[in-house]
C-alpha cells in the first residue's frame, strides 16, 4: 500500500520544475499551465508574483485592516499596486504574446523574484522584484535592458488603485534642490509619484510612492554609463484610478539601460502624516543609492539564513525545506510585535487574521530557528491581553479569553454568522502553551515574569472558571470544526483537544509559578484534576461527548500525543492513530494531521510510516509553477504557511528527535532519516549545529 502511494507521489510531481539548486526555484515556461504566484516578502509587505512580465499580481500590507466587502469584521483588503512597469520598443508594448525565452525564478536566499525575456532580437530584459528587508514598507524593481538593435524605448510605471478604496488622489512631486548653493549649474533631480486613498470605510489613509533610481549616475546625478538621465513625465487617468510616470530613451546596439523603481507603501495606522512619510522614505532610498540598498537587503537575509536546515542527498527535499523556512522568515520580523494569518503575506486568505495556526503550527519552528521572531509573536498576544480579559468578562468568565480570529485590536474578528468564536476556546490555551515553550527553550526568567507569566496566569484563571464543577467543558469544539452543527443547533461538549489543552495550560501555570516562586490558587489544581475525556467502546478517545464515528476535519485527538504529551503509552497512541486515520478524508482537509502522524511515527521508530506522512503532509498540496503549498489537495489559495509549519515540525521534532523540555532543547528520541538523505544538519545562529547522519 505505501509503495503504491509513494510511486503515485513521484508520478504526480514530475510535471513540476526539477530542483536546479537548493535556493532557486526556476520556471522556463510561466505562460503555460496553471499559475500560482510566489511572494517576495519582508515580514511587513508581500509582493505576489504575476505571470505577466514586470508586474506584481497583488500587494499585501501586513497589520492593515478595515471592514471590506460584505464582511462585518476587520479584514485585509486590496491595496494600491504601485509596482507595475510597462516597456515599449518603437511604440509596441512588450507583453505575453510578443516576447520569447521567458523565464521566471525565485531566489529563496534573498527573497528576490526574477524574470528575463527577449523581444524580437532588439532587446534582452532582466528584472528583479523584491520587498526590501531593511525597510519594512519598502520595495524595489531592478531592470536591466541589453540593447541588440537600435530602437527607442519608453519606460512607464503605473499605479493602480482598486475599486475597494475610496477617494484616490494622484500626486507628482519634483525635487530639484536648485536653491542649494552646493550645486552650481547641475543638481540632483528626483521625481516622485504618489497615490493616496482611504481604506474601504475610511478608517485609514493609504499612501504609495515610487521613484526611478538610475544606479550608476555620476556625482551630480545627471548621467549614468553613456546615457543621459531622462526627463520624467506624468499622466493621470482619473476615471480608472490610475496614474503613470514615464521616460524615453534612444538606444543603440551595445547600450545597457539599467534603472530601478524604488518606493514605499504604508497606512496611517503606522504614521499619521502618511503621504509625506512615504515620499520622505523614497527620497531616503534614492540617497542610499543602488549598491547600499542591495547590500543592506542581502546582509539582512544572510543573517536570517545563519539559522538553516540542510539536507544532503535529496536536492528536491532541500529546496522544498528552504521554501517552507523562507516563508516563515518572509512572513515575520524580529523587530515588530505581530502575528500573521494562515496565508501570511501571500494574499487576503483568512482575512489576514491570526488563529491558533500562529502558536501551534508556525511558532514552534520559529522558536527553534529564530527565537526573537517567536518572541515578537508572543508580544503581539501580550499587547492584546487587556482585550482578552474583556472577552472573558463579557462571557461570564475570569482571566483572559483570546479571540479565535484576531486582527489589530485583539477583539474577536470572527464573523457572527458562524459559531466558532465562543466555543473554540483552545486558542486561549494554545497561546499560554507557546509562552511556556518560549521560556523552556530560552530559560529567560525576566521575560517569563514580565510577559509570559501574565498571559499564563490569566489563561489559567480563565480555565478554572470555564471548567464545570463536574469537570465538563460545555460548548467546546477543537480543530474538528465539522463536529459543530450551526444549523441544527447541535451542542458539542468536552472536546478532547480542548480538554487536553486546558489541562496543559493549568499544568504549565503551576510550573511557571514554581520557577518564579509565586503561590498559586488551589482552583488551578482542582480544575485540572476534574478534567477527563470520553472513551469509545474500542478504547479510543472520542473527539467529543457526542461523537459517534463520523468523519472529521482533523484528528485533533492525536494532538494529545504531540504536542501536548498527554498520551504517552505507545499502544494507546497507535490505537488512536489507526482509528482516526480512517476518519479524516484525504482531500478537502488541512494537511496538519499528516504532519502530526509523521512526528509520532518518527518518535515510535516507524521510519516508513513517518516518511510517508512527511511527504503526504505537503506534496499533494503543491501548486505550480513554484511549488507553493495550498491548504489541502486541490486548494487554490496558497501560500498555506500553517501546513509548512506542520511539515517542518515533523522534520525537527520527528526525524531529528528533538523535544522542548523544561530544561531546554533535548534530543529525547532516536533520529531517523529518509533513505536518500545522507545527512541532516540543523543550524541555529549562536548555537552548536545539530548533525544527524
Amino acid at each position: 500500500m505505501k509503495r503504491n502511494k509513494v510511486i503515485s507521489f513521484f508520478l504526480l510531481f514530475t510535471s513540476f520544475a526539477m530542483a536546479q539548486s537548493p535556493w532557486v526555484i526556476s520556471v522556463d515556461q510561466p505562460l503555460k499551465g496553471d499559475y500560482f504566484g510566489i511572494t517576495s516578502a519582508n515580514g511587513q509587505i508581500g509582493l505576489v508574483s504575476s505571470r505577466s512580465p514586470l508586474e506584481v499580481d497583488k500587494v499585501v500590507v501586513g497589520g492593515l485592516y478595515d471592514i471590506y466587502g460584505s464582511g462585518r469584521v476587520n479584514n485585509y483588503f486590496p491595496n494600491i499596486n504601485p509596482l507595475d512597469i510597462e516597456l515599449r520598443v518603437n511604440g509596441e508594448r512588450l507583453n505575453r504574446r510578443n516576447i520569447r525565452d521567458y523565464h521566471q525564478e525565485m531566489n529563496l536566499h534573498n527573497a528576490a523574484f526574477r524574470g528575463s525575456f527577449t523581444y524580437q532580437d532588439k532587446v534582452r530584459v532582466q528584472y528583479t522584484i523584491v520587498a526590501l528587508r531593511q525597510m519594512p514598507f519598502g520595495y524595489m524593481t531592478d531592470v536591466c535592458v541589453e540593447v541588440l538593435q537600435e530602437c527607442r524605448m519608453r519606460v512607464t510605471n503605473q499605479h493602480r488603485t482598486p475599486e475597494a478604496l475610496r477617494e484616490p488622489h494622484a500626486y507628482f512631486t519634483q525635487i530639484d534642490n536648485k536653491a542649494n548653493p552646493l550645486y552650481k549649474g547641475s543638481y540632483p533631480h528626483y521625481r516622485l509619484m504618489t497615490t493616496t486613498a482611504l481604506s474601504p470605510t475610511g478608517r485609514y489613509e493609504l499612501s504609495a510612492t515610487t521613484a526611478f533610481l538610475f544606479p550608476h549616475q555620476d556625482s551630480n546625478g545627471l548621467k549614468y554609463a553613456n546615457i543621459q538621465i531622462p526627463d520624467i513625465t506624468h499622466r493621470e487617468d482619473r476615471g480608472v484610478g490610475r496614474q503613470t510616470m514615464e521616460f524615453e530613451q534612444s538606444l543603440h546596439p551595445g547600450d545597457t539601460l539599467h534603472f530601478c523603481l524604488v518606493g514605499n507603501i504604508m497606512g496611517s495606522n503606522v504614521m499619521p502624516d502618511i503621504r509625506n512619510e512615504t515620499e520622505r522614505l523614497t527620497v531616503y532610498q534614492l540617497l542610499e543609492g543602488y549598491d547600499r540598498l542591495w547590500k543592506r537587503h542581502n546582509d539582512a537575509w544572510d543573517d536570517l539564513w545563519t539559522s538553516d536546515i540542510l539536507v544532503e542527498g535529496d536536492d528536491q527535499a532541500q529546496q522544498d525545506i528552504h521554501a517552507m523556512l523562507y516563508h516563515h522568515y518572509a512572513f515575520y520580523r524580529d523587530d515588530n510585535p505581530a502575528s500573521c494569518s494562515p496565508m501570511g503575506l501571500s494574499g487576503l486568505g483568512y482575512n489576514g487574521h491570526a488563529f491558533w495556526d500562529s502558536e501551534t503550527w508556525m511558532f514552534p519552528v520559529l522558536l527553534l530557528m529564530r527565537p526573537q521572531m517567536a518572541k515578537m509573536m508572543l508580544q503581539y498576544r501580550f499587547d492584546r491581553l487587556p482585550m482578552a480579559k474583556k472577552r472573558a468578562y463579557i462571557h461570564g468568565y475570569k482571566g483572559a479569553m483570546f479571540p479565535w480570529e484576531s486582527a489589530d485590536t485583539g477583539q474577536e474578528e470572527t464573523s457572527p454568522n458562524n459559531m466558532y468564536p465562543s466555543t473554540e476556546n483552545h486558542i486561549t490555551a494554545d497561546v499560554a502553551i507557546a509562552c511556556w515553550q518560549y521560556f523552556c527553550l530560552t530559560q529567560d526568567k525576566d521575560w517569563l515574569l514580565a510577559t509570559g507569566w501574565p498571559i499564563i496566569r490569566e489563561t489559567a484563571d480563565f480555565w478554572a472558571s470555564r471548567i464545570e464543577p463536574d469537570g465538563q467543558i460545555i460548548n467546546s469544539i477543537g480543530a474538528d470544526e465539522w463536529s459543530q452543527n450551526p444549523y441544527g443547533g447541535k451542542q458539542v461538549d468536552n472536546n478532547a483537544y480542548t480538554i487536553g489543552a486546558a489541562k496543559t495550560n493549568l499544568q504549565y501555570a503551576l510550573s511557571a509559578a514554581k520557577v518564579l516562586g509565586i503561590k498559586t490558587p488551589q482552583e488551578w489544581t482542582e480544575a485540572s484534576s476534574r478534567l477527563h475525556w470520553k472513551y469509545l467502546p474500542d478504547n479510543v478517545i472520542a473527539v467529543n461527548e457526542t461523537y459517534d464515528g463520523q468523519v472529521t476535519k482533523q484528528a485533533d485527538v492525536i494532538l494529545l500525543a504531540y504536542p501536548l504529551h498527554l498520551l504517552t503509552d505507545p499502544g494507546e497512541i497507535e490505537r488512536n492513530i489507526a482509528y482516526y486515520k480512517s476518519k479524516v478524508p484525504d482531500k478537502q482537509t488541512p494537511a496538519m494531521s499528516k504532519s502530526i502522524y509523521a512526528v509520532i511515527y518518527s518518535r515510535m521508530g516507524k521510519a516508513d510510516e513517518a516518511l510517508y506522512y512527511w511527504r503526504d503532509s505537503y506534496l499533494p498540496n503543491l501548486n505550480p509553477p513554484f511549488r507553493v503549498i495550498a491548504e489541502f489537495n486541490g486548494g487554490t489559495n496558497p501560500y498555506f504557511i500553517t501546513g509548512a509549519g506542520g511539515t517542518l515540525q515533523s522534520l525537527l521534532f520527528g526525524f531529528a528527535g528533538l523535544d522542548i523540555t523544561d530544561k531546554g532543547l533535548k534530543q529525547n528520541y532516536k533520529p531517523i532519516l529518509p533513505p536518500e538523505w545522507s545527512q541532516l544538519t540543523i543550524r541555529r545562529k549562536g548555537q552548536k549545529d545539530i548533525v544527524i547522519k
